[in-house]
């Protein structure tokens, strides 16, 4: 389990079987289908009130889809990438129903990513049980563009999107599910360090 000294990162208790739902919807990336086997073994006959979508994303070190398969899930949704998993996650969530429990699992961006679909639903972001399973690369926003860069385990970085030298810092945005991405030479145009591998 992930834990960091950093305040504004979420705290990821572990996938936990909600026994009392009426419904499952669990989200799994990567490893973090290991999370949701685990959490699932002894589910029973709520498997029939269960709806997984999985994706192996960038971390799996293999395919899951048959062990979660193996758990015989009312509906199993096996996506080529995160972006379609999160696409198919989200046309879950605009037709869940009271009483559904929200589940994430897998690495941090794409359970950050999750949360943040979860609350555009109107799920309470502290309802959803979250496991980091997976490598500690992070999701970061540039913010001087906006724009997004997945996996990333240097820094400093050229953004991908606006090529400007960014310093990934500590702080995790909850809302963006992503750490951010802030100009290095800003002060000093062409003083920059050289990237150093930080998050592996």
């Amino acid at each position: 389990m992930l834990e960091s000294p950093i305040k504004s990162r979420p705290v990821y208790k572990g996938l936990v079987f909600d026994e009392k739902a009426r419904r499952h919807l669990v989200a799994a990336e990567g490893e973090g289908a290991l999370a949701a086997l685990d959490a699932f073994v002894e589910a029973g006959d709520a498997m029939a009130a269960t709806t997984v979508v999985y994706t192996p994303g960038g971390s799996a070190g293999e395919d899951h889809a048959a062990k979660l398969a193996a758990l015989k899930p009312d509906a199993l949704h096996v996506m080529p990438t995160v972006e379609t998993a999160l696409i198919r996650l989200n046309g879950l969530l605009a037709t869940a129903q009271m009483g559904t429990r929200l589940y994430a699992a897998g690495v941090e961006g794409f359970v950050g990513q999750v949360v943040a679909a979860g609350i555009e639903h109107g799920v309470e972001p502290y309802s959803i049980r979250t496991e980091h399973r997976g490598s500690l690369a992070r999701r970061v926003q540039c913010v001087h563009c906006k724009g997004f860069m997945e996996n990333v385990t240097v820094s400093p970085i050229d953004c991908a999107h606006c090529g400007v030298p960014l310093l990934v810092r500590d702080h995790y945005s909850r809302r963006l599910g992503a750490f951010q991405g802030v100009s290095i030479d800003a002060e000093a145009p062409g003083d920059v360090p050289p990237a150093e591998e930080l998050y592996a």
